[in-house]
């Protein structure tokens, strides 16, 4: 049985760009897809004083915007889960999170008529105002349009790693592929220490207390984490329950496998749950821009064909995987990722939900009475 993870790897991105190392690289990142399903990716290229702009923006976003102005370009003002949400808003593992954010995504148009429901999750950006951020909009779609093709290059190197082409997964994206970005602000929470010899309840409370995102797995194919200050917080759980730290390490991204990646790849590809605690009182806010690689919202749930050697080195890692979070893409429910994906946004945004798409709303609250009273 392969040994549960205990640390996070890090990974250099220019050893894949190097004739001899790349192959070295392969194996790493195969062994980081099979047994951990997160990893720190280092020497990425992007540029340091892109960086740089793209963490003060975010700073000057939280800190310097007129509230007036975030309720302008509030998330439930439109029908694409795109802008501004206020803290406690969005809802994971049945509690709230304890955040503030702005969701933005690569430039798309409102959808034509006739085009399927989940198509409006393609729109424009509700951006904040220049007149108060002027650097904020170009700051953020270069770093999108850097970070495209990052991810882009990334899945290439999966698909290599597992015994693919690298254009396997060429075929799940859209010429003009969306992704989707945000911009976070964890508060500080005023939360004690948990006392010594608590028992499970007592700490199930107190992380509740601390929830700046509740344990999740990420959807749709790999995402970019951007730390954008010192503050710890960002923990992956491994096979024991034991949540393992993810640092802030500079000049890094942390990169997290996602749902739909593991079921496209047959469950090669782990998608880890993982969580963030809130900063306590005194330490300061935490920041960070996760960047969202996306997939066809018109894709369809088939299984990439991996090869043999491979799927029996995913069979022995399950042994030690942990899967207690629901599975957003679960084959034979929905037709398409865009219909799963779209029921899971409601079902994080209830405000959302309530103004534009009433009646998901309801079958998502009677499908979730029927589960508890099951329980």
């Amino acid at each position: 049985m392969t040994t549960p993870f205990t640390s996070i790897p890090v990974l250099p991105l220019s050893q894949a760009l190097d004739a001899r190392t790349k192959p070295q690289f392969l194996a790493h990142l195969r062994d980081a897809l099979l047994t951990v399903g997160f990893l720190y990716l280092s020497e990425t290229g992007l540029p340091d004083a892109l960086v740089a702009h793209v963490v003060s923006e975010c700073r000057g976003f939280f800190e310097e915007l007129p509230q007036a102005e975030k309720e302008a370009i509030e998330m439930k003002n439109e029908k694409s889960f795109l802008g501004w949400s206020r803290v406690d808003n969005e809802t994971t593992a049945f509690n709230l999170d304890h955040r503030e954010q702005l969701d933005l995504s690569t430039p798309h148009e409102l959808p034509g008529p006739g085009t399927p429901l989940y198509h409006n999750l393609l729109a424009p950006n509700q951006w904040p105002s220049a007149k108060h951020l002027p650097k904020f909009r170009p700051i953020y779609e270069e770093y999108m349009q850097r970070m495209s093709a990052i991810s882009t290059l990334f899945t290439s190197l999966i698909a290599e790693a597992i015994g693919l082409p690298p254009d396997a997964f060429d075929k799940f994206f859209d010429r003009d592929q969306q992704h989707k970005l945000k911009v976070v602000k964890y508060p500080e929470v005023d939360v004690p220490d948990l006392p010594e010899g608590a028992g499970d309840m007592d700490r199930k409370k107190w992380e509740v207390k601390r929830q700046g995102v509740g344990p999740h797995k990420d959807s749709m194919l790999t995402s970019y984490l951007l730390q954008a200050s010192n503050q710890p917080g960002l923990q992956a759980q491994n096979a024991r329950g034991e949540w393992v730290d993810c640092r802030p390490l500079d000049g890094t991204l942390v990169v997290a496998i996602g749902q739909g990646m593991e079921a496209l790849t047959d469950g090669v590809c782990a998608s880890t749950t993982h969580r963030v605690l809130s900063p306590r009182k005194g330490e300061g806010a935490r920041y960070s821009v996760p960047f969202f690689q996306g997939v066809s919202y018109d894709a369809k749930f088939e299984a990439m064909d991996v090869p043999d050697e491979v799927l029996r080195l995913r069979d022995e890692a399950r042994k030690s995987r942990r899967d207690d979070v629901e599975f957003t893409f679960v084959k034979g429910r929905w037709g398409h990722l865009g219909e799963a994906t779209l029921m899971n946004r409601i079902k994080s945004h209830p405000d959302v939900g309530e103004r534009w798409y009433p009646e998901l709303l309801a079958a998502i609250r009677a499908q979730q009475a029927a589960a508890s009273a099951k329980a």
